[in-house]
């Protein structure tokens, strides 16, 4: 721009300012092939770090599966496989045989409600067969029947309860 505002001033310069201004375009035209040239190099720069980058993750994966493939080695030692093939089945036949064997038992003892329902009942008729036997005994010192009267009757309810009341209490304690 300057060689082109001598050139306007001094016609004389005029032909410096345009060998001037060739000069400078080809050096603009220089510097951005060399930038491009540049950023190319940039690029491949980047691109080789990645590779190595990823070489050494592999490295640290082989060591890896190396070390995946020994404890392995180690473990199929350790490990027989027609031993184990063998227990697995005995145990499975363990497994079936206690299963149809708790069907059998399920299918053979009540249900546990029936049996609640069996306790109920035995529990009533454990009653009644005491409650008998207390009364014959309470009432064998008592006066006999065929002559009540109307105060040995109320003691003999009374006595009565207190026997059948200390007699509960033995059955519970016989329970528990």
């Amino acid at each position: 721009m300057q060689a082109s505002k001598r050139a306007q001033r001094n016609p004389s310069q005029a032909k410096q300012a345009s060998s001037e201004t060739r000069i400078f375009a080809r050096e603009l035209l220089r510097v951005r092939k060399q930038e491009q040239r540049l950023a190319t190099s940039r690029a491949t720069l980047q691109s080789v770090g990645m590779q190595v980058n990823e070489a050494f993750a592999m490295r640290k994966i082989e060591g890896s599966i190396k070390n995946s493939v020994g404890i392995m080695k180690d473990v199929n030692m350790l490990v027989k496989l027609p031993e184990l093939t063998g227990t697995m089945q005995e145990l499975s036949q363990e497994l079936v045989k206690a299963g149809i064997i708790e069907e059998m038992m399920e299918d053979s003892l009540p249900n546990n409600e029936l049996l609640e329902g069996e306790d109920e009942e035995a529990e009533s008729e454990v009653d009644k067969v005491l409650g008998e036997v207390l009364k014959d005994k309470v009432q064998a010192p008592a006066v006999p029947v065929d002559q009540p009267t109307e105060p040995a009757v109320e003691e003999d309810e009374m006595d009565s309860e207190e026997m059948m009341a200390q007699m509960r209490g033995r059955l519970e304690a016989l329970k528990s």
